[in-house]
């Protein structure tokens, strides 16, 4: 136990001290939550700026309901010149132009931004379906109504929580590990523990356990910001994420012994490391949803740890999943740290 805690010490001290490895594991990735915190905030909906060129009846004679649901969604202004206001919508400076000829309403659009096109376009045939039901005097047969199946109090903060901490707690696993193992095997410190009555699983527990607690840390450090500067709520069975984290670090450890024990100077192990965890961040939806993302990209999301990391904690701290979400996340992991190791440990040397 004594040399435990004398190279877990060792370690957690060398970690804070380096600068480099502290940044890109902690504050680079802090920056990308903040950064989306004040992006995505929930202050108010996000509306489309249209112009409006003359009069039109189904915005100017808008009934109470209808125009309440219009200054939710729509910001309009109005303008007399047609073509200025085309070239406005042309260079982006606003999403539509509508007008009216006779009965016939005209909205032009860019669709150099597809989604807001398409929200513009929807917005405007549901008032023009309602302005011609209330022409027709037509009770409508059928009605609408939505409701959102998370609480209603989640904002967006929850979602992209998990993955920008599960791609921090990545890089941190991994980076750590790789840069160690080749400063250590350049400086001639491996050989040294070889040689020195310490056995090599207290070396590796070691490790391990200094790993986990940087993870820890990260998490908290994630969840505080989170919590205090954007109001994160924590729900579902979060205290999952404690040995989701614990599986995920033993994952990306393993990556990153694979690339220590390659590389033989340590840029050349922080340029694996990059090569793997930056486009696997991309991958693994931690920037942004796979939703529309072609086959392909979510077939090759599947079988990267990252996906089943972040795809747990998004279960058990906002889909309200219970404990049991995280198990086969936590399994994978777990597989596919042991069939990285085993790989690492064939390729791995003392010295150079």
């Amino acid at each position: 136990m004594t040399a435990f805690r004398s190279l877990a010490r060792a370690m957690l001290k060398g970690f804070f001290r380096d600068r480099m490895a502290f940044f890109f594991a902690v504050i680079f990735p802090l920056m990308f939550l903040v950064l989306f915190g004040g992006l995505f905030t929930d202050d108010g909906t996000s509306r489309s700026e249209i112009i409006q060129v003359g009069p039109v009846s189904v915005l100017d004679q808008t009934p109470k309901q209808l125009k309440t649901y219009l200054d939710e969604s729509l910001e309009i202004t109005k303008s007399s010149d047609l073509e200025d206001a085309i070239e406005k919508v042309r260079k982006g400076d606003a999403d539509a132009v509508i007008s009216q000829d006779g009965d016939d309403l005209l909205v032009r659009y860019s669709r150099a931004d597809q989604v807001q096109a398409a929200t513009v376009q929807g917005t405007f045939q549901a008032i023009v379906q309602s302005a011609n039901i209330a022409e027709t005097g037509q009770k409508p047969k059928f009605t609408l109504t939505t409701d959102q199946v998370e609480d209603e109090s989640l904002k967006a903060i929850q979602y992209y929580t998990p993955g920008l901490m599960g791609w921090a707690i990545a890089s941190g696993a991994t980076f750590g590990a790789a840069t160690n193992l080749v400063v250590w095997r350049k400086n001639g410190l491996l050989r040294r523990l070889r040689l020195a009555p310490i056995s090599t699983s207290s070396v590796v527990t070691a490790r391990v356990a200094v790993s986990i607690a940087i993870a820890v840390v990260q998490a908290a450090i994630f969840l505080g910001v989170g919590m205090v500067l954007f109001g994160l709520r924590l729900t579902g069975s979060w205290p999952m994420i404690v040995p989701l984290l614990i599986c995920g670090t033993l994952a990306f450890m393993a990556i990153g012994l694979l690339a220590g024990a390659v590389a033989r100077t340590e840029e050349a192990a922080v340029g694996i490391a990059n090569f793997v965890v930056l486009p696997m961040a991309f991958l693994s939806g931690s920037f942004f949803p796979l939703d529309g993302a072609p086959g392909y990209v979510t077939a090759v999301s599947k079988v990267l740890p990252l996906k089943h990391l972040n795809d747990g904690m998004l279960d058990t701290m906002v889909r309200g999943e219970g404990p049991s979400a995280a198990l086969v996340p936590m399994a994978i992991l777990l597989g596919f740290a042991i069939v990285v190791t085993a790989i690492a440990a064939r390729v791995f040397r003392w010295d150079d």
